[in-house]
């Protein structure tokens, strides 16, 4: 997959024409992907490149000043993107200059350059200034400027619409095994190993990789039984997210466990797949009490990965 910050950096790639798609996409999960799909075979239908533009950072942030937290931060969301077979991401910075843009300008400047033969949009796509295109209008501007719009519908899961604000409401709650089946994925976080207080080693005889994370969207406070990729393998473990009660801390930390992992890992990046959540965070009165429920946490976290 070719990534590009500008349009005209793209045209080479599109010169005898393109599939595109619009949106944030963010989390990439099964009712993007069920449009995601189509836009590829349309693309090999017509024999031209597949395209996806999207946006950096989120509209609401400069619109709104603000907006929940992403769930794919754009390292991912791209990663995601080529695994379904994307030839082409056209990744624009949003600005307020770009927020501004009528809708009609917005085809004109940003859709036409790209030769345009297909547009696939999804159930709910809004675009231009205050949200004012739909697809009622871009389906008219497409007959008026020579190119087709398909309209791909919403993805049920238990009766209930497949989107980013489901997915991410589940998450905050530390609901991780019931996005599962939405994004098609684990939840994961990603982020370097850095030095944390060197309690787990230390004090309880059970080191951790502590993340200085990438990710917005972090699961509720809580021991997850967790897979943590590392240089292309998936690790079993157990993470903790929290505040570390016991010992008083005011910040928030990933804290994950490796089971029969050894090596020295400060500055190296990790990956952390969340599957299950074990229990919610507590304060314990000693530390023997403390790692004796770690101990158990990890047991039952490996009952839970046992068949990974």
């Amino acid at each position: 997959m070719q990534v590009y910050e500008r349009i005209e950096d793209a045209l080479p790639k599109i010169n005898t024409g393109s599939v595109v798609s619009i949106g944030n996409f963010d989390g990439v999960h099964i009712g993007h992907k069920a449009l995601i799909e189509k836009l590829v075979n349309k693309s090999k239908e017509l024999n031209v490149p597949s395209v996806i533009l999207t946006f950096e950072p989120h509209p609401l942030k400069v619109i709104a000043g603000k907006c929940p937290p992403v769930i794919t931060p754009i390292k991912q969301k791209l990663e995601l993107l080529q695994q379904l077979g994307i030839d082409i991401t056209i990744c624009l910075e949003f600005t307020k200059d770009l927020a501004a843009v009528s809708a009609e300008d917005f085809v004109m400047k940003y859709l036409i350059p790209l030769n345009v033969r297909e547009i696939i949009v999804g159930y709910d796509y809004r675009f231009g200034k205050n949200r004012q295109g739909d697809y009622s209008l871009i389906k008219k501007l497409g007959q008026k400027l020579g190119f087709d719009v398909h309209q791909v519908g919403p993805v049920y899961f238990e009766d209930e619409i497949v989107s980013s604000t489901r997915i991410r409401t589940l998450v905050q709650e530390g609901k991780v095994k019931d996005v599962v089946p939405m994004l098609g994925r684990y939840y994961q976080v990603f982020g370097k190993v850095v030095e944390g207080h060197k309690r787990g080693g230390r004090l309880l005889g059970i080191p951790t990789a502590n993340l200085n994370l990438i990710d917005e969207l972090v699961p509720k406070t809580g021991v997850y039984a967790v897979f943590a990729e590392f240089e292309g393998k998936r690790l079993k473990g157990v993470a903790n997210v929290g505040y570390n009660p016991t010992f008083g801390n005011q910040v928030l930390s990933v804290e994950v466990h490796i089971f029969d992992f050894n090596k020295e890992i400060y500055g190296e990046e990790l990956r952390v797949h969340f599957v299950d959540r074990i229990r919610s965070e507590k304060k314990f009165s000693s530390i023997d009490e403390l790692k004796n429920q770690i101990l158990n946490d990890i047991e039952k976290a490996k009952d839970i990965l046992k068949n990974g």
